[in-house]
């Protein structure tokens, strides 16, 4: 009994396993998927324009929105009503002449939206589908990562016009730089090199965004940018870690020239006789922002005779300036008002003595005059120990991208 049984349970084992073989599979199925072509659909300012006739314009003098609403055949109830809506999202008394506008008209030609274009960014939607409403939007910005280099033969912008790069590109390595350079003061076969953001909306640039790093090697001397996050703020630093922010601006406007020095006898352009001329005068258009070249005090914020309209500033114990001739104040500059590095406290003018639109600047030390081209200031806030390494990598990366970057030298620079 018991090996019969024994024989059965071995017959089971070898047969059971080999029943597959004599079973017919069904066949693999193959499915089918069929994938719809992508539409593509032509958006602008977030509405499908493919299903709209648009009309594109630009605000002409003594052109309102009331008006525009009107000449596109929309009623005076609803132009009312959608103007009701713009309290505090946009003041249309402040749409500007050369602005663009766009209307969203449907095949019957009722108009669905209009768009107002505030800036190269930012735009209104006026909505009046059933929903009658306003609001805000923003363009897509794209951002570029490109690099310039060149030598200096004549005028950092012609430099930098030269080798095909926007010359405004000179303002923002004059704003790194403006505690570190003088940029009145560059020479011939100085060199630079950027590497920066610019910043494109529909294909056009607008401006340009964050400065990666710089390279400035000025009488010879090589001066990196590297930036770097301390305590929260980022800033510009050189290879040795120290900020190339100052204590004091190296000009208190931007990008102009010296068109008097200091001198302790020079001719007076209006009184036609030799006194000393105790500053610097900046040649710059009417109109120019002054800026303080450090935190400090407004000593004095009046007409003073052959100063004209003058502000004075004290900002330690030791440096206080004067400026001199604008044409008015900056916004709250009074005596006693505090000003911080950078603040515009003026624009440049030509009152009092004077012959035409210019910035003098007076610098005082210990309450003696001296050559504002002259001063010295130690810099500030350099790398923490404890940053100290992180700031290393990061300036390993910032100076072998700077190095890759080949200078040419256009000698036609006129």
């Amino acid at each position: 009994m018991k090996k019969d049984l024994f024989l059965s349970l071995l017959l089971s084992i070898v047969l059971i396993p080999s029943l597959d073989f004599f079973v017919e599979k069904e066949a693999p199925q193959t499915i089918q998927i069929i994938i719809e072509p992508t539409v593509e659909i032509e958006r602008a300012y977030g509405l499908a324009i493919d299903s709209f006739l648009v009309d594109k314009g630009e605000i002409t003098p003594n052109l309102f929105l009331s008006t525009l609403f009107s000449d596109y055949g929309i009623d005076r109830k609803q132009v009312h009503a959608i103007l009701q809506k713009t309290d505090g999202i946009f003041d249309v008394r402040k749409i500007k002449r050369g602005n663009t506008f766009a209307v969203f008209r449907d095949a019957d030609s009722t108009v669905n939206y209009v768009v107002y274009e505030k800036t190269a960014v930012d735009y209104v939607v006026f909505d009046f589908t059933d929903s009658l409403n306003v609001f805000l939007g923003k363009k897509e910005i794209n951002i570029q990562i490109n690099t310039a280099a060149g030598s200096i033969q004549s005028s950092l912008w012609v430099a930098l016009a030269n080798e095909g790069n926007n010359p405004l590109l000179a303002n923002e390595l004059s704003e790194i730089y403006a505690w570190t350079i003088d940029f009145f003061g560059l020479q011939k076969n100085d060199q630079f090199k950027i590497i920066y953001e610019e910043q494109f909306v529909d294909g056009q640039s607008i401006g340009f965004g964050k400065v990666h790093a710089a390279y400035f090697e000025h009488n010879g001397a090589p001066i990196y940018a590297i930036p770097f996050t301390q305590d929260s703020v980022e800033a510009y630093f050189d290879i040795t870690g120290e900020s190339l922010r100052k204590a004091f601006l190296k000009a208190p406007l931007q990008y102009s020239r010296i068109s008097s020095g200091f001198s302790h006898s020079r001719m007076h352009p209006v009184l036609k006789y030799r006194r000393p001329h105790l500053g610097v005068d900046y040649a710059a258009p009417m109109g120019t922002p002054v800026h303080s070249i450090g935190d400090g005090v407004v000593l004095k914020a009046n007409y003073s005779g052959g100063a004209g309209h003058y502000v004075k500033i004290k900002h330690n114990g030791t440096y206080t300036t004067g400026y001199m001739h604008l044409s008015k104040y900056g916004a709250g500059i009074k005596p006693g008002a505090r000003v911080t590095q950078g603040q515009i406290i003026g624009y440049v003018g030509s009152t009092g003595l004077s012959t035409g639109a210019h910035l003098d600047f007076r610098v005082w030390l210990n309450g003696q005059n001296i050559d504002p081209t002259k001063i010295e200031a130690p810099p500030v806030d350099p790398i923490k120990a404890e940053n100290q390494l992180a700031f290393d990598k990061a300036k390993a990366k910032y100076t072998n991208l700077l190095n890759e970057i080949q200078i040419t030298t256009t000698m036609n620079q006129e």
